[in-house]
């Protein structure tokens, strides 16, 4: 199978993976009347079917028995299970994400969430997987932990974007947070105990797990949303082409970065992998300057916030990359 044996070549598939993790939502953003919880069923097909299809390419690129079929031979059911629970898990921590971004806005609850859950998910991995040199990677860790609330506060400078924070918003973004930084441990000792899981094999069973989740989690919210009225089916049905298309392209865009983001690791470990792939805000913020026009008229506060956001990002990939190689 197709795997990184160079840091350099690790590191373009971490900065693809960020750049698609950042950009799936895009997806969302075209997409016309259409309720998340709808979206999102398009969206879990999309990322089992876009995992699975990668599998069975680049992950048989080479059959030494390494390959993603042979690995499911010999893998350790235990870890199967863990990958299954790593995207139960963010499944339901991606749901209460948006939920807390539809309660309190992208300025809260985008740094509360992401923040703690990079912090949770570098922590706890590194623990499973001790790659890299613990003290640059913690150091690496606050820059990209700065960065994000530097990007939160960019978009509190925008009027639109301000809304009162509820003790409710806050606890669901906390509590996405924590779930959000849970899953990349269980991924880590995946691909790190035992007989192991490999990379493409991570990915196929993640998302089959986070597609399986929405057949309780995402049903639930159907009929008791956190945010807005019940929806059914009916409007799941009647949604148009273009919604259900925005939805599978949303899906493949992020399964890709994830599935990339695991192969990165296989080499790095997960922690490192992890936590570069937490770029996605910078990248987030990028299309809402350039192509949304989210800061349009913004006033200098919010450019100064969207530069230091930049910098910091800047120093948290210099740190994490370096430490790898002092591993």
């Amino acid at each position: 199978m197709f795997v990184p044996h160079t840091l350099a070549v690790a590191l373009l598939l971490m900065a693809v993976s960020a750049l698609c993790w950042g950009s799936w939502a895009n997806s969302y953003k075209g997409t016309k009347s259409y309720r998340f919880e709808l979206f999102y069923w398009d969206y879990a097909v999309s990322i089992f079917f876009t995992s699975l299809l990668l599998a069975l390419t680049l992950g048989m690129v080479s059959r030494d028995g390494t390959d993603f079929l042979s690995n499911l031979r010999t893998v350790d059911r235990g870890n199967l299970g863990y990958a299954l629970l790593a995207g139960v898990i963010f499944n339901v921590a991606n749901i209460l994400l948006v939920a807390g971004i539809d309660m309190a806005g992208l300025a809260i609850a985008f740094p509360v969430s992401i923040g703690i859950a990079l912090v949770v998910g570098v922590v706890m991995s590194y623990i499973q997987q001790p790659r890299g040199d613990a003290i640059l990677l913690g150091l690496g860790v606050v820059s990209a932990v700065v960065a994000i609330i530097m990007d939160g506060l960019a978009y509190a400078q925008l009027g639109s974007q301000r809304r009162d924070a509820s003790r409710k918003s806050l606890l669901i973004c906390t509590v996405s947070g924590l779930l959000m930084g849970s899953f990349a441990p269980l991924i880590a000792h995946a691909m790190s105990r035992g007989n192991t899981l490999g990379p493409y094999g991570a990915g196929v069973f993640f998302t089959f797990g986070a597609w399986l989740c929405c057949f309780a989690a995402n049903v639930y919210l159907m009929r008791h949303p956190l945010v807005g009225d019940p929806v059914d089916f009916h409007g799941y049905f009647k949604a148009g082409f273009q919604n259900h298309a925005l939805g599978l392209v949303g899906g493949g865009i992020w399964a890709m970065g994830t599935v990339f983001n695991f192969v990165a690791a296989s080499l790095t470990g997960v922690a490192i992998s992890y936590a570069l792939g937490q770029a996605a805000p910078m990248v987030a913020a990028i299309w809402g300057i350039f192509v949304w026009k989210e800061f349009a008229g913004a006033g200098p506060k919010a450019k100064i916030y969207l530069g230091l956001m930049f910098i910091f990002y800047v120093f948290a990939i210099v740190l994490i990359s370096q430490a790898y190689r002092r591993s």
